[in-house]
């Protein structure tokens, strides 16, 4: 089989068939020495005439989507997925830092494109509307992943921090985030609502993987960030 060529922080790495790659703390690719994070956590190797993205963790998982966002998984713990296109995103999260790296092949078994165009020339992707506050949260959440200049590794902030950010409680923040979740919950988003002892952190990270994954926000969003600041720094300025 033809090798696969992995992209991450700018740096370049071959995987070539045979031996499996191993990815995580202490592996063939080390992205990181963040004790959050599996000494081996994902694993590419090649088998019944095709590339597999195996999660050999028992924590983490991973969310895996096309070059355009249009198709996403969710890889847990014990899963694999097998590698159909010839540019595939991998996003996961270790404690309260979220990772992203590219796998390059030159095979190309499906191809993907977007059919849904909306009239006034903007991007519709996914099946579901945020409202103006909710599309805000999820980018104060997502900045610091959307700002970064290459792919690699970025914070995800506090529930408080990203409540400061946008100028709200929060009481507003918490009610805005469950909202949010819930509605992509409706639409089958693995990850993002559990029962007792799930950790906030978890919720937050995962939804931050997704957005960006399948497009939700992109880099464009950020300019809201700015405005709601401006408006929050008048109405304290005001009398």
């Amino acid at each position: 089989m033809r090798p696969l060529r992995v992209e991450y922080c700018g740096e370049w790495y071959t995987v070539e068939d045979g031996e499996p790659f191993g990815i995580g703390r202490e592996s063939d690719l080390t992205i990181d020495d963040n004790p959050y994070l599996h000494r081996t956590f994902l694993t590419l190797s090649s088998e019944f005439g095709l590339w597999w993205l195996s999660n050999v963790g028992q924590l983490l998982s991973a969310t895996v989507s096309d070059a355009t966002g249009s198709v996403q998984a969710w890889l847990a713990p014990g899963a694999k997925l097998p590698l159909v296109f010839q540019t595939v995103h991998v996003m996961f999260s270790a404690g309260s830092t979220t990772y992203d790296f590219t796998v390059h092949a030159e095979e190309d078994f499906y191809n993907t494109s977007l059919t849904a165009r909306p009239l006034d020339g903007g991007t519709t992707i996914l099946p579901v509307t945020l409202t103006t506050s909710q599309r805000l949260l999820v980018v104060a959440l997502a900045e610091y992943v959307l700002s970064q200049p290459t792919a690699g590794r970025a914070t995800v902030p506090t529930s408080a921090e990203a409540a400061a950010r946008l100028g709200w409680s929060m009481t507003t923040f918490n009610r805005k985030l469950d909202n949010v979740c819930e509605k992509l919950d409706k639409i089958g988003v693995d990850g993002l609502r559990g029962g007792r002892g799930k950790l906030a952190t978890n919720r937050r990270a995962r939804l931050v993987e997704y957005a960006v994954a399948t497009r939700l926000v992109s880099v464009d969003d950020l300019a809201l960030l700015d405005a709601q600041g401006g408006e929050a720094r008048g109405e304290r300025a005001s009398p």
